[in-house]
């Protein structure tokens, strides 16, 4: 009986071990499975793959063509600060003018597009708001030097992607222009608009670094008095009655009407606000000192900062006062989503 039992015993532990074996044998390779599965899924789904940054395009009304193009945006920023600023100036003021540009169109799409076109756009390729150029246009202007000055842009731009100036969590209207005739100019006495970032500030590089700083051109009385649509009286020239803080004519009085520093320079087609005039004979000789509005960033001062060592940071908080350089990604996803 006793045999028996340790019979019985033997066989149900031997059945009981049958069971259990394969069991020890699979759990090494059952507990991988997971393992496994999760490097598949990170191979066919890299996380570099997916980026927070959005693709956006600016739609163009090229003036010449009379139609609208559609861009993406950092290629359309390429192309403006290859119009817009010399390909050879320095890497810093190149980036400061991409962020300028990014931000300018940045703001017209923001506000719905640009007004008085004749089509729907984003913005014009004239000089009315910030001048474009395709690739193909550029290697009809640089022939030989295209591959290089391009590369050179494109560093730049791609040095600042997606980013924009704003003021108060909105970006700003980054006007820019030629040369300064040492200081900028502030927004109110030009555009009769007073904007808090578009203020006159001292831009001492021009004088340095811009050729044509004083420039001087003739004309006739004759011409003189029709543009301006008065009749001097004889040895006649006018007075300054006020300059601006930019160091500009803000007002003139010219036989017996007043006229703005804009006026006369729009009139007369002159280089800047910041003009004197000698009558000699039956000539006019007048002289001017800068090139523009004067309202933003001079691009020659910027250049002049960046062959002192001024990044292009240093550069745009110079031009713009208390703004900050944000994402366009803050700025156009809700937008953009609505267009």
């Amino acid at each position: 009986m006793k045999k028996q039992k340790s019979l019985l015993i033997i066989s149900i532990t031997y059945m009981l071990l049958l069971l259990l074996i394969p069991t020890v044998v699979l759990l090494p390779f059952s507990s991988k499975e997971p393992e496994q599965k999760d490097v598949n899924a990170d191979q066919s789904e890299p996380k570099e793959s997916k980026k927070e940054s959005l693709d956006y395009t600016v739609s163009v009304f090229r003036d010449q063509l009379g139609e609208v193009e559609e861009l993406e945006l950092e290629s359309y920023v390429a192309g403006v600060v290859a119009s817009e600023m010399p390909a050879t100036f320095e890497d810093e003021a190149l980036k400061a003018q991409a962020l300028a540009a990014r931000t300018y169109v940045t703001q017209l799409i923001a506000a719905g597009g640009a007004a008085d076109l004749p089509v729907k756009a984003d913005i014009t390729d004239t000089i009315a708001h910030q001048v474009y150029k395709s690739d193909d246009d550029l290697k009809k202007l640089w022939k030989d030097e295209y591959e290089s000055k391009k590369s050179k842009i494109k560093k730049a731009v791609e040095a600042t992607k997606g980013e924009v100036l704003t003021y108060k969590g909105k970006p700003i209207t980054a006007s820019f222009f030629s040369t300064s005739n040492g200081w900028t100019e502030n927004a109110k006495d030009y555009w009769e608009e007073d904007v808090p970032y578009l203020q006159s500030v001292e831009s001492g590089w021009d004088k340095e670094v811009a050729p044509d700083f004083i420039h001087e051109t003739t004309i006739t009385v004759a011409e003189f008095e029709e543009k301006l649509g008065i009749k001097l009286s004889k040895g006649e020239i006018g007075t300054v009655m006020e300059r601006t803080p930019g160091h500009r004519i803000k007002t003139v009085s010219i036989a017996g009407q007043t006229f703005s520093g804009r006026d006369i320079r729009e009139k007369l087609g002159l280089r800047s606000t910041d003009f004197h005039w000698t009558q000699k004979g039956d000539s006019i000789l007048i002289q001017t000192k800068g090139y523009g509005h004067g309202v933003g960033m001079s691009q020659y001062g910027a250049n002049g900062m960046a062959k002192e060592g001024k990044n292009y940071n240093d550069i745009v908080m110079h031009y713009f006062k208390g703004v900050e350089i944000a994402s366009v990604d803050s700025i156009l996803p809700s937008i953009v989503a609505q267009r």
